[in-house]
């Protein structure tokens, strides 16, 4: 017997900016984490660059003095403990997210079930492949998921649609009080950075406290 509506358990919220590393480390275990403890996961693209620099008027990390260093240094050691390999440098310019924000919210609006997976197409596209996904085209031509249509995608991407739907999602999240990437709410309660995943983990287990 499937379980009422009511006694569904909530997705985790999983707010990410595909310029994020920390949020393509952490895009790699959300989905895992979550199916542990029976839950599922809804995906929130967000901009650092509205987040960050307009609303709370700070540098990108990797700009600020001391602080910058560390995160390099962080990164490299999060990849060399996860077996991971990005063929990005890290202090390489960084792309306009735009065009990968609208694809991903065009998609979740007419293909929901593909959002995910294309998500994590974009991601490693961007960090993996270390290819410049700043334009629909860039966007279309990568490796896209199964059932979605290239040519489609691109016109969705230059639609005013996509652009209100992004301007949107990005309002939403500023409400929501996210400002940093990633951030996971479990049941109302936010965790921001990869580092905090283990605790996401323990709370799911132990029913919060």
């Amino acid at each position: 017997m499937n379980p009422s509506p009511s006694s569904t358990p909530a997705p985790l919220h999983f707010y990410f900016d595909f310029i994020s590393p920390f949020g393509y480390f952490a895009s790699l275990r959300i989905e895992p984490l979550a199916a542990r403890h029976g839950r599922t996961v809804e995906w929130h693209a967000m901009l650092l660059g509205v987040s960050v620099l307009k609303v709370m008027g700070l540098k990108p990390l990797l700009d600020t003095p001391l602080k910058g260093d560390y995160i390099r240094r962080d990164a490299k050691r999060y990849m060399r403990r996860h077996g991971l390999q990005i063929h990005r440098d890290l202090d390489a310019p960084v792309m306009d997210p735009r065009a990968a924000g609208r694809a991903f919210y065009w998609v979740k609006q007419h293909h929901p079930e593909l959002a995910a997976p294309l998500a994590h197409a974009i991601y490693h596209a961007y960090w993996a492949e270390g290819r410049d996904l700043s334009t629909a085209e860039a966007v279309a031509a990568i490796a896209l998921p199964e059932g979605l249509d290239a040519q489609r995608l691109r016109e969705g991407v230059e639609s005013e649609e996509a652009r209100q739907l992004l301007r949107s999602a990005v309002e939403a999240s500023l409400q929501a009080g996210i400002f940093g990437s990633p951030t996971v709410v479990v049941d109302g309660e936010p965790f921001w950075g990869v580092e905090n995943l283990g605790l996401v983990d323990q709370w799911l287990a132990s029913g919060g406290w």
